[in-house]
């Protein structure tokens, strides 16, 4: 498959699929607005875009606080309602429990919403690459950098909803994003919907309440994190009222995804998983183990957005970056201080484990309807890992509806599904019967 071609292709069709929920396109506004403490709702925002993009020497407050918020133009997504949109730096946690800031991106539409409090699409993007030049939130306002999902953003706006769309953890300026670590990524993801509640009411179409209903989504890397975050919503964000999650192409699996992307077209995902791991676990064994090779790959995935790092990377193995040659069985084996293992780590970031129903005593409770979905012609995700985490929540007794029809490979099974997560959460936020097929 030529990659390039077939992303113009994917943003062919996600545009032409947007514009079937579309409305004429307008520019989107914002008001002037001020910065705020830490746990207070903000009166304005004024921070500039350099300061989203700062990190902060320490991080306190409480998860889903505002550090800074801009008002900010979506330049690059098509087919846009009036609306007003921002920029946030806010508060979340990493997979450890400390605090840490994180970015996105949150946009209301101006017109009124007349059925009780607005829902929120609570959004994971799809992979951009690992360096903070290929955030979201730039891809959005300032410009494509091999990014090709936005079009289909406008989908959910057209119908009204908010969107509250997270970068992820690792997207601030000197930092390195912490790729597929679903825990730490789902934390913020559910945070940004909590910045987005304490953004300026003096707009057309109002605050977001509390009580408003939210549906999580997200696809490939981005599948990975919504699902992680529909799973740790009961514990972690008690005070959302989730009503569903869509996510499709997932990773759930990552030692199973990691030994087909090892030596394969797609090498370079694997790349951004080893390096992102190094930035959440430091104190694992690492940059000790790497030769030349492996020095030069640290700094590829940092500087390289999607298609770059696919190209720098494309056939590598991951033996060939250490000095001791390493299998991935091996670095699984090697222990950090306290004696945790990678192999531990990797394990400990499968979704779909220890998974139940809200009435049960599985660590991780889902309440509400989850969609999964792959393409039918997938070709970078195992089936193996995709197919499992669905018959995982199937055996735990939680409410799935899993789709593997559509015509497609991974890419464009972005717009070939679009419709059905339009629906599919349409139908959650209007309390609609859900029919699972397990």
């Amino acid at each position: 498959m030529k990659l390039r071609a077939s992303l113009t292709a994917t943003a062919g069709a996600a545009l032409a699929a947007a514009s079937l929920v579309g409305v004429p396109a307008t520019a989107s506004a914002a008001p002037n607005a001020a910065p705020n403490a830490p746990g207070a709702a903000p009166s304005g925002c004024t921070a500039t875009d350099a300061d989203i993009y700062k990190a902060p020497a320490t991080v306190s407050g409480n998860p889903g606080d505002v550090l800074a918020c801009s008002p900010t133009t979506l330049n690059y997504v098509p087919n846009l309602p009036k609306l007003h949109a921002w920029k946030v730096q806010y508060v979340t946690t990493d997979a450890k429990g400390a605090k840490v800031a994180a970015s996105g991106t949150v946009a209301i539409p101006d017109a009124a919403w007349t059925k009780g409090a607005r829902p929120t699409v609570n959004y994971a993007p799809f992979t951009h690459g690992s360096g903070p030049q290929c955030s979201l939130s730039k891809q959005m306002t300032t410009g494509f950098n091999d990014q090709y999902e936005a079009p289909n953003l406008s989908g959910f706006l057209n119908k009204g909803w908010a969107l509250a769309a997270t970068d992820g953890v690792g997207y601030l300026d000197g930092q390195t994003h912490y790729y597929v670590n679903g825990v730490a990524n789902g934390h913020a993801l559910l945070d940004v919907v909590r910045a987005a509640r304490k953004l300026p009411a003096q707009i057309p179409g109002g605050a977001l309440a509390p009580d408003g209903k939210v549906g999580i989504h997200g696809y490939s890397e981005g599948g990975n994190t919504s699902l992680w975050a529909a799973q740790m919503a009961a514990s972690y964000a008690p005070d959302l009222k989730v009503v569903g999650d869509a996510s499709g192409g997932i990773p759930a699996d990552l030692k199973i995804t990691a030994k087909q992307l090892n030596g394969g077209f797609f090498a370079g995902f694997l790349a951004d998983a080893l390096v992102g791991f190094r930035q959440q676990y430091p104190e694992m064994p690492f940059d000790e183990l790497m030769n030349d090779q492996g020095k030069k790959a640290i700094e590829d995935v940092k500087k390289n957005c999607l298609l770059g790092t696919l190209s720098v990377f494309a056939g590598a193995k991951v033996e060939n970056f250490s000095k001791d040659k390493l299998t991935l069985d091996q670095i699984y084996a090697l222990k950090g201080p306290d004696g945790t293992t990678w192999g531990q780590i990797v394990d400990g970031l499968a979704a779909g484990r220890d998974i139940g129903p809200a009435n049960s005593s599985a660590k991780w409770k889902v309440g509400f309807p989850v969609f999964m979905y792959r393409g039918w012609l997938e070709e970078i995700i195992p089936h193996e890992t995709e197919d499992g985490v669905h018959a995982a929540y199937c055996k735990a007794g939680i409410a799935t509806n899993y789709n593997i029809s559509y015509p497609t490979e991974h890419a464009t099974t972005i717009p070939g599904a679009a419709g059905d997560v339009l629906n599919f959460l349409d139908d959650r936020f209007n309390d609609k019967p859900f029919k699972g097929n397990c």
